[in-house]
């Protein structure tokens, strides 16, 4: 039997999907209200680096490969599932540890567009006893009025295996899901899927309006034998597709510790599924729970369903999760986004993105458009932090800074860029902005976790102190308990 889940992660599953429904985090075309599905997915890749791990890549040097370029990323659920092992007493395993998800699991207080798409904000820092600057990308989605959403066709994969019975997870699951139709308009649809040893539907896309109809079928849930993810999916995309409304946010949202241990097994297969009906307008959700969590599985099913992967470990993550990190609607503000920044050889020695390791692009894939990217809802922010080794005497412009992406109303390509000069960069890392303070910290704690070569000088307690500067700053109790979590890792590894 799987080590039991939290039991406190799934009182917030009608939260997930009212909030994510109704007001940061990612679609296709079909979903975002027009009636062609978008083009095959391709999916991201890394480029090769010459090193079996990623955090030991060396830098770039900026006169042979002056453009880095990726698929903009918006999950979070690195962090969350780190998070929850520290608070258990142990150090998260360093192929789950991916530092963009813990930078972008935190708030950023950058300015929104006036429009769809994207703002792109850029700052930096010297960083103290080196002259290696710090560069941030910030971007931007505008957030959505609740009441402007559009129609929501909402169909849930509840694992109901054996162990959902201990401590009464079902119980609390239930209870969500009644919350839920008691919350979204009368004009939104619900399916119900349950699985273990097989799948069972026990609702196709009901109107909210029915609710009686739909809380009969929640009462049905019930938890016995293991757990055939695969057919769960796959049974789910079907009542979305038989469900497909025309010009709503059709979505899939998985509830599961991502493990299959019945059924069709094999992740590649499982994956190209969902690829598949990501193509023809269905995005996925992936909530993750549980002590033992299949966390490779939920990030890929999350990029090949168009859509994100979050974890919640217990109360406070998921009030947290639910009512601040989710809180862009079901919509899509941008699909296929891409960034790229192209430094300029002649001001710029060498670079290294810190992050994003399989996310990575060709530069040629940028304005490919039949290149898939990340897809990006209201209110989302993602950033991207660079460590950047000047030219001496580097003056004038250091890099241009673009995001692109394909509207999803007019699926024209769209782009927006930002000019990063020296002087954005000259500060000292002390007198920069709380929030860049932040990430930068941030990135170095994930780095540290997962033992990056680039992490061996990191002193924990002077991250944890760095943080709860920037705490007090902002304001951002978020904050504060990172820094509790960067002294529990260090007695940890102690």
């Amino acid at each position: 039997m799987r080590i039991v889940r939290s039991v406190t992660v799934v009182a917030a599953l009608a939260g997930l999907a009212l909030v994510a429904g109704c007001s940061g985090h990612g679609g296709n075309r079909s979903s975002a209200g027009t009636d062609s599905a978008p083009r095959k997915v391709t999916g991201a890749t890394a480029p090769a680096t010459g090193t079996a791990r990623p955090g030991d890549a060396p830098p770039v040097d900026a006169r042979t490969t002056p453009k880095s370029t990726f698929a903009l990323d918006v999950d979070t659920a690195s962090y969350s599932y780190a998070r929850r092992q520290l608070a258990a007493g142990s150090l998260p395993d360093p192929s789950t540890v991916r530092p963009e998800e813990f930078v972008n699991a935190f708030r950023q207080d950058y300015a929104q567009p006036a429009g769809s798409g994207f703002a792109v904000t850029a700052d930096g820092a010297t960083l103290p006893d080196s002259g290696t600057r710090v560069m941030r990308v910030g971007l931007q989605t505008r957030s959505e009025d609740a009441g402007t959403r559009r129609d929501v066709a909402l169909t849930f994969a509840i694992d109901t295996s054996g162990s959902m019975d201990y401590d009464g997870k079902l119980g609390l699951v239930k209870d969500a899901l009644h919350t839920l139709v008691r919350q979204l308009r009368p004009s939104d649809r619900v399916a119900i899927v349950a699985y273990a040893d097989e799948p069972r539907v026990l609702r196709e896309l009901t109107a909210v309006s029915d609710r009686d109809a739909l809380d009969d079928a929640i009462d049905e849930l019930s938890a016995s034998g293991s757990t055939d993810l695969g057919s769960g999916v796959e049974t789910a995309y079907r009542v979305a597709r038989d469900g497909y409304r025309k010009g709503a946010t059709n979505r899939v949202i998985l509830l599961s510790d991502g493990l299959a241990n019945q059924g069709d097994t094999d992740s590649k297969t499982i994956l190209d599924k969902v690829s598949d009906q990501a193509g023809r307008g269905i995005t996925l959700l992936c909530v993750g729970v549980g002590g033992d969590y299949g966390d490779a599985l939920m990030e890929q099913l999350a990029d090949h369903g168009h859509g994100m992967a979050v974890y919640v470990g217990d109360r406070a993550e998921a009030r947290r999760t639910f009512t601040t990190e989710l809180t862009a609607n079901l919509s899509v503000r941008a699909r296929a986004a891409k960034a790229q920044v192209e430094f300029d050889p002649k001001q710029v020695r060498s670079y290294r993105l810190i992050g994003f390791d399989d996310r990575r692009l060709a530069a040629d894939d940028f304005r490919n458009d039949s290149v898939d990217g990340g897809w990006v809802g209201p209110g989302h922010s993602v950033t991207a932090l660079y460590e950047v080794t000047l030219a001496p005497k580097a003056t004038g412009r250091v890099a241009t800074a673009r995001v692109r992406w394909q509207d999803p109303e007019s699926d024209g390509a769209k782009e927006a860029s930002r000019t990063v000069s020296v002087s954005d960069l000259d500060g000292a890392l002390a007198d920069a902005t709380p929030r860049l303070r932040a990430d930068r910290a941030v990135a170095e704690f994930a780095e540290w976790l997962r033992g990056d070569r680039y992490a061996s000088d990191v002193r924990p307690e002077s991250l944890a102190s760095t943080v709860d500067a920037a705490a007090d700053a902002t304001e951002d109790a978020q904050l504060h308990e990172l820094a509790k979590l960067i002294r529990t890792a260090a007695n940890l590894k102690d």
